[in-house]
């Protein structure tokens, strides 16, 4: 049957109905069944002249053919470019004759207060209105819970793609892991995948059935091996469907903390992929060519975050590839900047709200705009978790740097403000652990110095010297939580309000439900641990409670310092 329809799509081409570049029309995406193993490359090794001068012909088309995409927006609809100017851009190509595709590597519904207030609903209602095409997950997309997911994904009007995220038990994906797409004559699948360590670094007990078992998984493990194989599979099928270029939207960046699963390990270990738009590690990398397992070159950017940059893939006459960044737009969309006010109306008054005020740069960034939160101290992360340790009236405090997410400014300081640092919305909570817990958790935290890790901890009340010239002993299963630590420890002099700690003596701390309840990031080491309380109190409203009622509105000189008040020393190389 397919040899006919080969045969069709040459006639069809013959007569030049498919020349040309028209709309965008979606194909039904697999289910995930593996397919027949006749696909294009059946046609392509054929030499009738006529044929090879219709496949000419096609992938000139290309040309008019543009793919913008985003990746890590985390709710950052009107920062850098914005949405407005996305959409305005977008428009600017398509009125130049342009066919152009819209799509977005996860991480889009999580991060600000529009995000967080509407539970990602805004979000999606904005993609809709800026016509994306297709998205696939980041692990922040499930901050507001699975079945939240869900919800959002079936309100958006383009459809959501991940090829490992699955049921545990009967293996049976979530989501479609692909979809084709029809543009300028040519069939483009787009394959989504996601970070298996979304399971610790989203709140691990989502994913968890009423009795702690596992009810979904992201097929981590293996060393990587299930997801190499879920991504091949996924590619296999498309190009069985007919998919003549294979688009892969990934959500697993170039961090060496998510080896096995970054990016550079899939392409290392799979086939078939032409292109890579990646996301997770928020890097600007505009263009790279990463060599597969078979040796081919995979085209790869990444725009970064927040829409410092659009990404743009171009074509040329020959139907080459090549990938550029947008930093700078010359105009807005001002019924995109119209719904933005429109959807933030209800709420804006309160992130208006007067907080405080500080005369220093609070800071999770260094001096060049480096993040330094998840692998050293910072004057925000201190001011975070010294509010923690008030709120809970805790002798200690833990957070992770991951939790505490932008820069603030030297000047006035709103609502708006305090939840753009801390957007998850957590409990503060209130457990009491050994001096022995707390110390593993120090070292589970500590375990990729000097590299970054989200679960980098962030600390009030304690003291502690991290020698990075001890390699790491942690071990973790495949999901990234913590089962042993071995041999010498990187974490030395560990001080609990200026004593040294004493492994056997019970400490009340303070944090966040997600790392002392739930075990988010993978710490395992508070399980067990007696939970004293858990408060109605956020963590936004913590911070801004500790600035209004104990800074008294001014942060103080102690938080003057960039690096912080030398609580984490590091040394050794």
């Amino acid at each position: 049957m397919k040899k006919y329809i080969s045969i069709l799509m040459i006639f069809l081409l013959l007569l030049g109905v498919l020349s040309g570049c028209g709309g965008t029309a979606p194909s039904p995406a697999s289910s995930g069944a593996a397919g027949s193993s006749a696909g294009p490359s059946a046609d392509s090794s054929k030499t009738d002249a006529s044929a090879a001068d219709s496949q000419k012909d096609a992938e000139a088309s290309l040309k008019d053919l543009v793919i913008l995409y985003t990746n890590d927006v985390h709710c950052g609809v009107d920062d850098n470019l914005g949405y407005a100017g996305l959409s305005a851009y977008r428009k600017e190509l398509e009125a130049d004759g342009k066919t152009v595709l819209l799509v977005d590597a996860g991480d889009s519904i999580q991060g600000a207060d529009i995000g967080m207030m509407t539970k990602g609903e805004a979000i999606i209602r904005l993609m809709n209105a800026l016509k994306y095409d297709v998205a696939t997950l980041g692990n922040h997309e499930f901050e507001y819970s699975v079945e939240k997911l869900i919800e959002n994904t079936k309100n958006a009007d383009f459809p959501y793609v991940c090829c490992n995220f699955r049921d545990a038990k009967s293996g049976k994906l979530i989501f479609e892991p692909y979809t084709i797409l029809e543009a300028c004559g040519k069939k483009l699948a787009f394959v989504g995948v996601v970070t298996p360590k979304t399971i610790t670094t989203s709140m691990p007990t989502y994913f968890k059935d009423e009795d702690g078992e596992y009810r979904y998984d992201f097929c981590g493990g293996e060393e990587g091996k299930k997801l190499y194989e879920a991504v091949q599979q996924a590619v296999d099928d498309a190009r069985a469907e007919g998919a003549e270029l294979c688009i892969l939207l990934s959500h697993l960046g170039v961090d060496d903390a998510d080896v096995p699963y970054n990016v550079l390990n899939v392409i290392a270990n799979t086939n078939g992929i032409d292109v890579v738009l990646d996301g997770h590690s928020h890097s600007v990398l505009p263009s790279e060519e990463i060599n597969n397992k078979d040796g081919e070159k995979v085209l790869y950017s990444q725009t970064g975050t927040k829409l410092a940059n659009i990404g743009k893939l171009s074509f040329d006459d020959n139907g080459k590839m090549s990938c550029e960044l947008v930093s700078e737009t010359e105009n807005t969309d001002e019924t995109i900047t119209e719904l933005i006010q429109k959807l933030r109306s209800g709420y804006q008054e309160m992130l208006n709200e007067h907080v405080g005020h500080t005369k220093y740069d609070l800071a999770i960034s260094d001096e060049d705009g480096n993040r330094i939160v998840r692998n050293v101290e910072t004057n925000l992360a201190d001011l975070v978790a010294d509010a923690f340790r008030y709120a809970a009236d805790s002798e200690v405090s833990v957070i992770v740097g991951g939790n505490v997410r932008v820069d603030l400014k030297a000047g006035e300081l709103t609502m708006g403000d305090i939840y753009a640092v801390l957007p998850f919305g957590n409990n503060i909570v209130l457990i009491e652990a050994t001096g022995q817990q707390l110390a593993d958790a120090l070292e589970f935290g500590a375990r990729a110095e000097p590299e970054e890790c989200g679960g980098f901890m962030q600390v009030s009340g304690i003291e502690y010297t991290l020698d990075m010239s001890v390699p790491s002993g942690v071990k973790t299963d495949e999901n990234d939580q913590m089962i042993g630590i071995e041999g010498e420890r990187r974490v030395k002099d560990i001080r609990i309000n200026g004593e040294p700690l004493d492994p056997e003596r019970v400490y009340t701390v303070g944090g966040t439900a997600f790392t002392l309840l739930f075990g988010g990031d993978g710490y395992t080491s508070f399980n067990g641990c007696e939970q004293i309380s858990i408060d109605s109190m956020l963590d936004a409203e913590a911070l801004s409670s500790y600035i209004r009622d104990i800074c008294g509105g001014e942060i103080p000189e102690q938080y003057a310092n960039r690096y912080g008040e030398g609580r984490i020393k590091l040394i050794g190389e």
